[in-house]
């Protein structure tokens, strides 16, 4: 029985009928179409599709043409065919949302996070609620969710296949924690909710949400610089499953390249980190020496960021701030122009987000004088697209499951 399970779950057909999909989540195409897109043969594709519309997945526009993008023979995912449920686990709230195949929002949940009350009991009685007031809501039977999407600042346990990489102190006391932080809330929604349950990290979500049907949407490969307590950088192809940080990697720790040399000492330990300059907390501390230690308005660090950046246009203590953060901010994308010659920069986070819609063409002349000429020229940046649904909406990476990723009408590998 479960080498008969093990060979259906690695079907090569079941890779076809997932290649499709990912094409036509993108948009409505022919067969045609979807040959080239794919680069399957059309016996593959048309077997693939007959298969899908008898499951009901895919739909197929009649012989008659009709205006717009209704012309004979396009097919597009039936939205209510099945359903998603996506989740984000922020540090200070828990987000539940329910999506048709469409990807259109169906409901949403939020329930707040004390701070240090994080743990994963409260966090999965959270997420049960969550599934069960968006599930009523909309009137869905659980049955119709193709699984639970869960995107947490742990992540997924690290990969036991390989030899763990060796740390020390602080660092890998955390990582031991993050690690045994993410088995444990897996397996309590695995238990809790009946259904399959896709673990990653916040960061690589909204790389795929941003790769996927945001602002690097169209490009092949891009980097994801996320600016907000910390500060991160994410490397993304175009793909089912854009995020790439190298194997058994957590993400690029840009954040902590050295910037100055015996600089400011970081959260980290080391002196000159770019974190230490560029990190909102650490940029809000530059804000309040400016203003001779007068606290900065705000409930808590978003807001009092918020506050600098509009200040700046009449604060010049604001003023010298933001135009500090921002040198670091276009000498650290240098860098990473540098580094990686991505077709797109994608500012993310809501410190950078919020830094980049203010400062955005002084950030591109930085690029332009910092990096070298030809890449930087090849190079645009774009600010992320989704703000607070882009990480419940991220397809599910295949790497966090822990199983094969099911699709619509089978598996995938």
């Amino acid at each position: 029985m479960v080498a008969a399970r093990r060979s259906v779950a690695c079907d090569p057909r079941y890779g076809d009928r997932s290649s499709l999909l990912w094409s036509l989540y993108d948009s409505p195409l022919t067969r045609a179409e979807l040959c080239r897109r794919t680069g399957l043969g059309a016996a593959t594709v048309n077997s693939a599709v007959t298969g899908l519309l008898r499951e009901g997945v895919v739909t197929e526009s009649a012989a008659a043409p009709a205006a717009g993008d209704g012309r004979p023979g396009l097919l597009r995912i039936t939205p209510g065919h099945r359903h998603v449920v996506g989740v984000d686990v922020a540090r200070d709230r828990v987000r539940v949302e329910l999506f048709d195949l469409a990807l259109t929002p169906r409901g949403k949940a939020d329930y707040p996070l004390r701070s240090g009350r994080q743990d994963p009991g409260l966090v999965v009685r959270h997420v049960l609620a969550g599934l069960r007031t968006v599930l009523e809501a909309a009137a869905v039977p659980r049955p119709e969710v193709i699984g639970l999407a869960v995107a947490t600042a742990a992540g997924p346990p690290p990969d036991s296949s390989g030899p763990a990489a060796p740390a020390a102190g602080p660092v890998a006391a955390r990582a031991r924690a993050d690690g045994q932080h993410a088995s444990l809330l897996r397996r309590l929604l695995s238990a809790g909710s009946g259904l399959p349950v896709f673990l990653d990290e916040r960061h690589h979500a909204l790389g795929r949400a941003e790769m996927w049907r945001g602002a690097g949407r169209g490009a092949r490969h891009a980097v994801l610089a996320r600016i907000d307590t910390t500060v991160e950088a994410l490397v993304l192809t175009r793909g089912p499953h854009p995020a790439r940080t190298g194997a058994g990697s957590r993400g690029s720790r840009w954040g902590h390249t050295t910037v100055r040399p015996d600089g400011r000492r970081c959260r980290c330990g080391a002196r000159g980190c770019l974190e230490a300059y560029l990190g909102a907390e650490a940029v809000l501390e530059r804000y309040r020496q400016a203003r001779r230690g007068r606290p900065v308005r705000g409930e808590d660090a978003e807001a009092a960021f918020a506050a600098m950046i509009t200040a700046a246009d009449a604060s010049a203590a604001a003023r010298r701030v933001v135009d500090e953060a921002t040198a670091h901010l276009g000498t650290g994308l240098a860098h990473l122009v540098a580094q990686f010659n991505p077709e797109r920069v994608i500012l993310g986070g809501w410190a950078g987000a919020r830094l980049g819609a203010h400062r955005l063409p002084a950030l591109r002349e930085a690029v332009a004088a910092e990096a070298l000429r030809r890449p930087s020229a090849r190079t645009g940046i774009a600010l992320c697209r989704f703000g607070a649904d882009a990480v419940p909406l991220a397809p599910p990476s295949s790497r966090s499951n822990t199983s094969s990723p099911r699709v619509p009408g089978g598996r995938c590998p």
